[in-house]
């Protein structure tokens, strides 16, 4: 019996590790923010390189807001809660906005972003550099 207890110790710990997998966030699928801004993510690919689309829900734009297409990357190797970073090609303005983030997998298991982010304005001269970021 001395010599089973380290086995079914060693078994009971395998076993048991099961229960501790840490669940991975995925940036692949339909995000909305607290402003109510609506972004899909498609595939992210090996190399951690992903597409989709954003739409803001707001601009100071007069015109109308129309889904714009974002390009990013993942960091890689996969990690339980990745940083990433993308660009929006806003379709109804000529600026850009840059974000940065992690995707975080809270106690209850729940997927949440956080990000910062950039807009730059097209500027007609250097001098309105300033106000264009």
């Amino acid at each position: 019996m001395v010599q089973a207890t380290p086995l079914l110790l060693v078994l009971f710990l395998a076993l048991g590790a099961q229960g501790l997998t840490v669940k991975k966030c995925k940036l692949t699928g339909h995000w909305q923010n607290d402003l109510g801004s609506n972004m899909t993510i498609y595939e992210v690919k090996e190399n951690g390189d992903f597409t989709g689309k954003y739409i803001t829900a707001v601009a100071v734009s007069p015109l109308k807001i129309v889904e714009s297409p974002l390009l990013g990357s993942q960091q890689l190797p996969y990690r339980s809660q990745p940083t990433f970073g993308f660009t929006v090609h806003w379709n109804f303005s000529d600026s850009i906005s840059v974000f940065t983030g992690q995707c975080f997998v809270d106690e209850v298991g729940k997927e949440i972003l956080k990000t910062m982010w950039l807009l730059r304005l097209h500027s007609k001269k250097l001098a309105d550099d300033w106000k264009a970021t």
